[in-house]
């Protein structure tokens, strides 16, 4: 996965790392995408690397500020419950990503907001602004050429997908320049209560 966009072209002396706070689909839906990006790769011959998730914020950090910034994130799950997901058919971001419809985004949107706090801290410890979700989703192929986007989307229009999981817990991952991410945290949403 590349840097968003407002993280593409910051340029800096430090040691900055990328991360990257996701919900991940259960193993059954998982799956479910897993198949349909095999089917892109095999129709379209583009390889696509990402493993099926849903980014909530995206944001370049100083590794010595990765602690805090877990505390900070754990105290903010923990004011929201777990809740479902459901992916529902394909759109697409013209001119280079398709993806699977998250149906309702609200929640993962208000989850997203309340880390919005996280970006002073952020910010005085001079890195780039956080960037949050505003369109969740979960990834088909990105970075595609025009033609392939534009060959891709017409198929994908008539394509169905439909799948529900539920979201227990965030991962927060990060990367340096190998590119590769690692898991630093786990992040529990706590469960629903019967009671209001």
């Amino acid at each position: 996965m590349k840097f968003v966009n407002n993280l593409a072209g910051f340029q800096t002396d430090c040691d900055l790392w990328e991360y990257l706070l996701v919900a991940q689909p259960n193993e059954e839906v998982n799956e479910k995408v897993l198949v349909e990006k095999d089917f892109f790769r095999s129709n379209y011959e583009f390889v696509v690397k990402t493993k099926p998730h849903i980014t909530i914020a995206n944001f370049l950090s100083k590794e010595l500020m990765e602690e805090t910034l877990g505390r900070w994130i754990q105290n903010i799950c923990n004011l929201h419950t777990s809740f479902n997901v459901t992916l529902n058919n394909f759109s697409g971001f013209p001119p280079h990503t398709i993806y699977v419809r998250v149906q309702d985004p609200q929640p993962l949107k208000k989850l997203a907001a309340a880390l919005k706090i996280l970006d002073g801290f952020i910010q005085s410890n001079d890195c780039p602004p956080l960037y949050l979700v505003t369109k969740p989703h979960v990834t088909i192929a990105e970075a595609l050429p025009e033609r392939i986007y534009n060959e891709a989307v017409k198929e994908y229009a008539q394509r169905s997908f439909h799948a529900s999981f539920t979201v227990e817990k965030l991962l927060l991952l990060k990367r340096d320049a190998s590119m590769k991410y690692h898991l630093v945290n786990t992040f529990i949403l706590p469960g629903q209560t019967l009671f209001n």
